[in-house]
């Protein structure tokens, strides 16, 4: 594990060989590199992989650059590539941590090869801005325990959160007191919901894999169709279960998706 000058921290996992390729890996809105957790081992046998946590969240620090944005986390991407020593890699980004990958195709494309973006979008959309006025206002008024507890309801499907009920309590206390401070949540939170680049798809000429599972009840699929249908060089996967997090619900699914179109074996 390292740090660059700001404090953010990252982790560089080799791969098989020394001149393999290089992907980053940037979580969602929690932040955390080891959202990645499932996906580690499947990319570790073909690319040298770099996780890190986004500012404000983990064991980064728990500051924000101000006044905070979706091109202040990609800039924060091009910081842990220039602390790794790394000129160029693919990217793999959830939701807030695939945004951060669109602005840096759009602001240093020669530090991109290949960009996935999951459950990702290109405008702010109604229905999304519903769903995190009710994360809001239970961080507001009933503080991170209560918007832990209800963290699964947008992240996962009923039948996996009924099935894997005692895993998700076990987690919960270890969620809550790893939580960043309110006001780096709600920062957070406004520079995604200020996202807008939907003018500006046609400028992004890096291959794109817009990946997403149908029934994803927090970033709903058809902003992914209409992100993939902006972008010259998109490639569009629709899972159809699995939830905003399929990378962790279904995860052979999603790392065989994901192998696949970094190593050029599919998409444009």
């Amino acid at each position: 594990m390292a740090e660059t000058a700001s404090g953010l921290f990252y982790e560089i996992h080799d791969g098989p060989r020394p001149d393999a390729p290089t992907v980053i890996l940037s979580a969602g809105l929690g932040g955390g590199a080891g959202f990645w957790a499932p996906q580690m081992a499947a990319l570790a046998e073909q690319f040298r992989v770099i996780g890190y946590d986004h500012r404000g969240t983990g064991r980064s620090v728990r500051t924000l650059t101000e006044p905070h944005s979706v091109d202040a986390m990609a800039h924060d991407i091009v910081e842990v590539l220039d602390a790794a020593g790394i000129e160029h890699a693919h990217l793999i980004g959830h939701a807030a941590g695939g945004l951060a990958g669109l602005a840096l195709a759009l602001n240093a494309p020669d530090r991109l090869d290949r960009l996935v973006v999951v459950n990702g979008w290109a405008a702010p959309d109604p229905y999304v801005q519903r769903c995190f006025d009710v994360r809001l206002a239970l961080l507001r008024d009933s503080g991170p325990a209560a918007y832990i507890h209800a963290q699964a309801l947008f992240l996962y499907p009923p039948a996996w959160i009924s099935k894997n009920s005692d895993r998700l309590a076990a987690e919960e206390p270890h969620h809550v007191a790893a939580f960043p401070p309110p006001d780096v949540v709600r920062a957070r939170i406004a520079a995604v919901l200020a996202w807008n680049v939907e003018g500006r798809l046609a400028e992004i000429t890096t291959p794109v894999l817009v990946a997403a599972a149908a029934d994803d009840s927090l970033i709903p699929v058809h902003l992914s169709e209409q992100l993939a249908a902006g972008l010259p060089n998109a490639t569009l996967e629709i899972t159809p279960w699995g939830g905003h997090a399929y990378s962790v619900t279904t995860p052979e699914v999603f790392n065989a998706s994901v192998v696949r179109f970094l190593s050029g074996d599919g998409g444009t």
